[in-house]
């Protein structure tokens, strides 16, 4: 069942405050709070585009990124600047005239 583009908007709002007011009022850096409103916020998130390319033929022009790919790309970023770190530069000589 597709659900109404309008009303899974409405509830991605509601997700977006929610989260706001979550990190906002942080208590400490485990806050269950905050991964409750980050979780029902990718929720709503995927319903509504669900939604819209489903009612509309549309797509959003982003998408949530899952953790597994989180950490893939920081092994990525680590291997790059592991390599930069093997590299010795010297610094260009320069004459004054």
């Amino acid at each position: 069942m597709t659900a109404d583009p309008r009303a899974a908007l409405d509830r991605l709002v509601a997700a977006l405050e929610a989260h706001h007011n979550a990190i906002a009022g942080r208590r400490s850096d485990d806050d269950p709070a905050v991964d409750d409103a980050y979780d029902v916020l990718a929720d709503a998130f995927e319903v509504y585009d669900e939604a819209v390319l489903q009612s509309y033929g549309e797509v959003l022009p982003f998408a949530l990124v899952e953790d597994d790919d989180e950490d893939e790309h920081e092994d990525e970023h680590d291997d790059f600047d592991d390599e930069d770190d093997d590299h010795d530069f010297e610094e260009p000589a320069f004459r004054a005239d």
